[in-house]
C-alpha cells in the first residue's frame, strides 16, 4: 500500500515546495539581496583611478563624507538604463557618486563615458574583479551607500531608478546627516 502512495506523496511535497517558492518570490523585492556587509566597514581597497591610472585611491580618500559607490561596466546593458539616474544623483548634489568600473577595458570604459556622460567623482578600476569579491558584488549594476565613517549602510542590486532614490537613498542620507 505504501509503495503505491509514495509517488503521490513525493508529488505533493514537490508541489508544496514550488508553491512556497512562488509565494516567497511575490512578496520579496528581487533587488533586496541580503548583504553581510550592511552596518560594517567597507572593505579595504587600493585601486587605480580610471582617468589617472597612476593614481591609486583607497578607503582613506573617501572618509569624512557619505558616498554612493556605483558598480558599472561598459559591457553592462542595465548600466545604460540606470545611468541617467546616477547622473541625476550626482548633479543634484545629494551625495558624492563614486564609480566602480568592474571587469572592463579602460578604452571601452572611457568611450562609454564620453558617449553617456561622466557623473562620477572619481572612478575606481577593478579590472580583475578581486575588489568586487570583497564588496560582495553579484553583478552590475549594484550600488552601495557608505556613510562618512566608511560604514556600508545600504546595498542596491540592479539599476537605480527614481523610486529607489526617493524610498531608499534619500531617507538613509537624511538619517546619516542627523
Amino acid at each position: 500500500m505504501f509503495k503505491r502512495l509514495l509517488p503521490l506523496l513525493v508529488f505533493v511535497a514537490l508541489a508544496v515546495l514550488l508553491y512556497v517558492g512562488i509565494e516567497m518570490s511575490r512578496t520579496r523585492d528581487p533587488n533586496l539581496i541580503p548583504s553581510p556587509l550592511i552596518d560594517k566597514p567597507a572593505p579595504t581597497f587600493a585601486l587605480p583611478s580610471l582617468h589617472e591610472p597612476d593614481r591609486v585611491l583607497s578607503n582613506d580618500d573617501f572618509r569624512g563624507e557619505p558616498y554612493l559607490l556605483n558598480v558599472w561596466g561598459s559591457w553592462c546593458p542595465a548600466c545604460r538604463v540606470e545611468h541617467p539616474y546616477v547622473d541625476l544623483i550626482a548633479k543634484s548634489g545629494l551625495v558624492r557618486v563614486v564609480g566602480f568600473n568592474w571587469k572592463d577595458d579602460r578604452g571601452d570604459a572611457l568611450r562609454w563615458l564620453q558617449q553617456f556622460g561622466d557623473p562620477y567623482d572619481p572612478i575606481l578600476v577593478d579590472r580583475d574583479g578581486r575588489a568586487a569579491i570583497e564588496w560582495g558584488v553579484y553583478g552590475a549594476p549594484e550600488s552601495f551607500l557608505v556613510d562618512a565613517e566608511g560604514i556600508i549602510r545600504y546595498k542596491h542590486v540592479g539599476p537605480i531608478d527614481p523610486s529607489v532614490i526617493e524610498r531608499e537613498i534619500k531617507p538613509r542620507l537624511e538619517a546619516m546627516r542627523r
